[in-house]
């Protein structure tokens, strides 16, 4: 159960108000005079508490859960016990989060509201209504922050304009100076990065991540974005809508990302590449090259995922007959 020392939780609910609230397609049961107390997982689920299954990894829990309800996909409903309320839905694991908001908020409440007297914001700064601005963060000249959004502690942030709804976790970096160099003999000499950071609405940027600012372009964030922690996001990067990069990728700069692409974690990128909406990319994966929308690829260097997984089979063949 969540510790209540960190997490206040609202509540009880009733099951009816859930189904409302929940994006539930249908219901197996007679959710009528039912009470919601908490969330659990199925394993530790008793009555009153509501659960959810969305991998079928886990589909054995289901048989012995002592949850009332349980937010199920529509192809493993049938095997609900008889004394379990079925919330079928085409995504559980979203229904799940919407309820657990419902108990417990974002989870992620931070112990400040406005600006921290810590804080050292630029008088030529603008941040917006509701904006939260967390200890010891520091926002740059001429920085433009939208309404309620929420900058965590040891925040720096210049050359930037943030949307609206925006999350910054502890110590992230953003429009700091690109990684620009002419190089010679001589010495290495910095070229001047005259560009910006523009983030769209609703983006989460992990704790410890680094977003630089562009060369002679923008640097861009699209709308709905989800970058993880450890994140490093070069110059002149461009990233469409809904992405989610996740821990210690790095993308190199000039890189563009289409809408929805999904990076796993320790992926890396050259640079001057285009990755085409809708593109995974597995954990680890070294992409050299330009990836076509809705491609999967995995590997150093990163080939589609079936030739991946071939090339594993043959070496693992190999290996075995020369041991």
């Amino acid at each position: 159960m969540a510790d209540p020392r960190f997490f206040k939780k609202q509540g009880p609910f009733a099951l009816s108000t859930i189904i409302e609230t929940c994006e539930i397609d249908d219901v197996i049961g007679d959710p009528k005079g039912v009470d919601v107390t908490d969330i659990r997982p199925l394993i530790e689920a008793e009555s009153g508490h509501l659960s959810f299954l969305s991998n079928i990894k886990y589909k054995s829990h289901l048989k012995d859960t002592k949850a009332s309800a349980v937010f199920v996909d529509g192809k493993m409903a049938s095997d609900l016990p008889a004394s379990v309320i079925g919330l079928v839905s085409k995504n559980p694991h979203r229904s799940y989060a919407i309820a657990t908001r419902m108990f417990y908020g974002n989870g992620q409440d931070v112990s400040f509201s406005g600006i921290h007297p810590t804080a050292c914001i630029s008088e030529t700064a603008e941040i917006g209504e509701g904006t939260s601005i967390g200890p010891f963060a520091v926002i740059g000249d001429g920085v433009v922050i939208g309404k309620n959004c929420c900058i965590e502690s040891h925040v720096t942030i210049t050359h930037a304009k943030i949307g609206n709804h925006v999350r910054v976790f502890p110590g992230a970096r953003i429009g700091q100076s690109g990684f620009g160099y002419a190089m010679d003999p001589r010495g290495h000499m910095p070229v001047p990065q005259l560009g910006c950071v523009i983030i769209g609405d609703h983006v989460e940027i992990g704790a410890n991540t680094t977003i630089d600012r562009g060369s002679w372009k923008d640097t861009e964030i699209g709308d709905g974005c989800v970058i993880d922690n450890l994140v490093m996001l070069g110059h002149n990067v461009k990233m469409g809508r809904g992405c989610v990069i996740v821990a210690q990728t790095g993308i190199s700069g000039s890189t563009t990302l289409g809408d929805f692409v999904v990076t796993a974690g320790q992926s890396g990128f050259v640079g001057h590449i285009e990755v085409g909406s809708g593109a995974r990319v597995g954990a680890q994966a070294g992409v050299t090259r330009s990836i076509p929308a809705g491609a999967e690829v995995s590997g150093t260097p990163a080939v589609p995922l079936r030739q991946y997984l071939k090339q594993a089979a043959v070496l693992g063949k190999l290996t075995k007959k020369s041991s």
